[in-house]
């Protein structure tokens, strides 16, 4: 396909060695090879390319870090846009910042700390990039604070299906812009991002506190996030057989920040853990640089390059739960739960629907107000057993229906086969205006076949 492509800045590829390579992503559980890979130099490029493959019916996957579960960042026979050539950090004014699509946040990080900024939610790994966290929503320890990253994006620089370059933003082509935030990569490329930062703070200091009771665990979370006690909060369920609550005991992760040692005296201290149910003997707490937190992540991902995990299958699920259902489906989850891996994580934190206004990010029965709850099961599959890698995604359809019967929704960056119909009730009410958004912004069918939202794109003809 190469020597049909227009003349590009950027490098195209199609050897074998790179078509096999992007024909898998991190998650390596679906293996779909595209016809050719290209890496371009600048928007430009990634206008050319799209406009030639909707005239061509081809069809494109925008990938940034590849670190997409199932798929999501390839096409079969199609382009994959390796975005990686477009991660330069911009200066921007006041206290913003702008990003290419396929910057890393690690990149967007430094360069906000250097100015003594932050982006105020971060995902807990800063390698994805901007483009990719912003196409699926970006939710992280903070968002109980200040909503998801697409909430804190204030304009886009969006090449659509069609090859159209366009600003957006709530303000001037808001259609697209309420498109593309948490729109799967659906209607258009994020090639640039102005990002809203916050100032950053020189330490933290970071709790574990551990429980045995699930409910006293959600409890102290709802507290914690309907007070706005902690800067940063996520919870965890452990692996324990030692446990009362069916082999699992529950960690909660809660970090402040702070500059002057005062504002972490022990009565701040104090005051911070007055009233919650917490087993005060196993606690855990330690100080850091907040440039240290914000990578916390790193020797947890460098262990798993050591040990092999890291390229292995992940099948991974996330959902967003009600307040009123959570104890009920984490409590069955779990005990239906075949084991964890070394590597694995399950992730239980609140979030406030209130700060959450993307209106494709979907949250548990249409609610914008209250509580609700991130759940994930993050696990880390044996390549050599087929038949329990499949058993798992069967669980994953069969804990992902338990979710939605309790009025729950797919938060969409895992492992779960997914089809039209499916999407359709997911995006619900929104349904209808991301369909028309989709045929306004990308008419040929062309862009992010591995979401398996739409129909798919015919192939190239080659």
């Amino acid at each position: 396909m190469s020597h049909l492509l227009p003349r590009l800045d950027g490098a195209v590829a199609d050897d074998d060695a790179t078509l096999a390579r992007f024909a898998r992503d991190w998650g390596g559980l679906v293996h779909t090879r595209p016809s050719a890979v290209v890496r371009p130099a600048h928007t430009a490029d990634v206008a050319a390319v799209l406009a030639f493959a909707a005239d061509a019916g081809i069809a494109v996957a925008p990938r940034g870090t590849g670190h997409s579960a199932f798929g999501q960042s390839q096409a079969e026979a199609g382009i994959v846009l390796d975005l990686g050539g477009l991660r330069r950090v911009h200066p921007g004014q006041g206290t913003a910042l702008v990003a290419d699509g396929g910057a890393t946040w690690r990149r967007v990080t430094d360069s906000a700390l250097a100015r003594g900024l932050t982006p105020e939610v971060l995902p807990d790994s800063l390698d994805l990039s901007v483009g990719g966290t912003l196409s699926v929503g970006g939710l992280g320890g903070a968002s109980h604070r200040h909503g998801a990253q697409t909430d804190l994006v204030t304009e886009l620089e969006v090449v659509t299906g069609a090859g159209e370059v366009v600003r957006c933003s709530a303000h001037e082509n808001a259609a697209l812009f309420d498109a593309v935030r948490a729109g799967l990569g659906q209607c258009g490329v994020i090639t640039r991002a102005t990002l809203a930062l916050g100032r950053a703070r020189g330490r933290v200091r970071r709790r574990k506190l551990y429980y045995r009771d699930l409910e006293a665990f959600l409890a102290d979370q709802r507290t914690v996030v309907a007070d706005e006690r902690f800067d940063h909060v996520e919870g965890r369920a452990l692996p324990d057989d030692s446990a009362a609550s069916g082999g699992w005991s529950f960690r909660l992760d809660a970090t402040t920040t702070f500059t002057l040692p005062t504002e972490a005296n022990e009565d701040h201290e104090a005051a911070v853990r007055d009233g919650l149910s917490f087993d005060p003997e196993t606690a855990e707490v330690a100080e850091c640089g907040y440039g240290e937190f914000c990578d916390r992540m790193a020797p947890g991902a460098a262990a798993q390059r050591e040990s092999g995990d890291w390229y292995r299958p992940h099948p991974w699920l996330t959902v967003l739960l009600p307040d009123d259902a959570v104890a009920e489906v984490v409590e069955h989850t779990l005990a239906d739960l075949p084991g964890l891996g070394a590597s694995g994580l399950v992730l239980l934190y609140p979030l406030r629907a209130e700060r959450i206004t993307t209106p494709l990010l979907r949250l548990p029965r249409g609610d914008r107000e209250g509580t609700v709850w991130l759940f994930a099961v993050l696990d880390v599959a044996d390549p050599h057993d087929p038949v329990a890698l499949a058993r798992r995604l069967e669980h994953h359809a069969e804990w992902y229906g338990r979710a939605t019967a309790a009025g729950g929704t797919l938060y969409p960056s895992g492992a779960l086969p997914h089809g039209t119909v499916d999407w359709t009730a997911h995006f619900g009410d929104a349904w209808e205006r991301f369909e028309a958004a989709r045929h306004r912004f990308d008419p040929a069918g062309v862009l992010a076949p591995g979401q398996r939202i739409f129909t798919a794109a015919s192939r190239s003809r080659e």
